[in-house]
């Protein structure tokens, strides 16, 4: 924990393979056949356990004592909070992948700007060196590579994202897309649940306080982390979509999970090759009377583009 306070940001690690496609054991298992000791090692080089786990046809889903993991057969995806060393599980986890015959094809990191950026360890006491620790744990065959820091007009809400990709980029789905939120000076925890009623649940009350919950809904996750300190209260969200989804519904679970916390301050990045997933979080933010302050886009290799928004409340200048 860090000396100021406990720091909510997380930071998001995801991870692509690819394998050969006429092995059934690739395509339906792949990284799911990872042995519980070996996530556990490379968790406690992250500075993390597990708390919590819950797994379905398409993949396995695991709170962690600092935020979430997720395992489907050739995808696999970190979060974590705090003072974690996030960046250390690559060279591990491409190691466990390729003696499963899996080979990485696609790297993406992301961040928001940390509350305590003195507090954090190495590699992540700047973007700059983060950017540095994962070009040197990464195979040369991932050779499109870009980094990048999305401004806002508050600068305690930049994105930080780095995107990495082999040759044959097929890895990013074109119908996919992840929308990450941030959301600070909450007002109410209730009703969290009711975000999205389909998901299978699996959830964590941390003492003295914090709350982290994974759903589950088919090939689909979403994730809740919830730091309701006070004076730093933080919550963030994350799910994954399709554009072939019903649009009113994605619009309607943004609202949801936003009227939970009642924040003053929400940042959103979303990572799509579509424009309209980032007009419907627009959308999404008006009726609940926050205004756009900001707004930043860029692409970036096979990943797609990634579009950063941040909303206040319309009073608020």
């Amino acid at each position: 924990m860090a000396v100021s306070g406990f720091e909510g940001f997380e930071k998001r690690l995801e991870l692509h393979f690819f394998g050969d496609d006429n092995d059934p054991t690739v395509t339906t298992m792949g990284l799911r056949l990872l042995d519980f000791e070996s996530l556990e090692n490379v968790l406690r080089v992250v500075q993390c356990t597990v708390v919590s786990a819950v797994g379905n046809h398409f993949f396995d889903a695991y709170v962690l004592s600092e935020s979430s993991l997720f395992v489907y057969p050739t995808k696999i995806i970190i979060k974590t909070c705090g003072t974690t060393q996030l960046l250390k599980s690559i060279r591990p986890l491409i190691h466990l992948a390729k003696n499963l015959g899996l080979t990485i094809c696609g790297c993406r990191y992301t961040r928001g700007t940390f509350i305590f950026p003195k507090s954090q360890p190495f590699p992540h006491i700047n973007f700059k060196q983060e950017v540095i620790y994962i070009e040197e744990n990464l195979p040369n065959n991932l050779c499109f590579r870009k980094a990048s820091v999305m401004p806002s007009k508050n600068p305690s809400y930049s994105w930080h994202v780095f995107s990495s990709a082999s040759d044959n980029g097929a890895h990013f789905s074109d119908g996919e897309f992840t929308v990450e939120v941030c959301m600070t000076e909450l007002d109410r925890l209730t009703g969290i649940g009711n975000i999205n009623p389909r998901a299978l649940i699996c959830d964590f009350v941390f003492d003295p306080c914090g709350y982290s919950m994974n759903g589950v809904d088919g090939d689909r996750y979403s994730t809740i982390h919830v730091t309701p300190e006070d004076g730093f209260s933080y919550a963030s969200f994350e799910y994954v979509g399709s554009v072939y989804d019903d649009q009113d519904d994605i619009v309607e679970t943004l609202k949801k999970a936003v009227q939970v916390f009642k924040p003053a301050t929400v940042s959103v990045s979303t990572t799509s090759h579509r424009r309209e997933v980032w007009t419907r979080v627009a959308h999404a933010m008006e009726p609940l009377g926050l205004k756009c302050r900001s707004f930043a886009m860029d692409e970036f290799p096979t990943a797609g583009t990634v579009v950063f928004q941040t909303f206040t409340a319309a009073r608020r200048k």
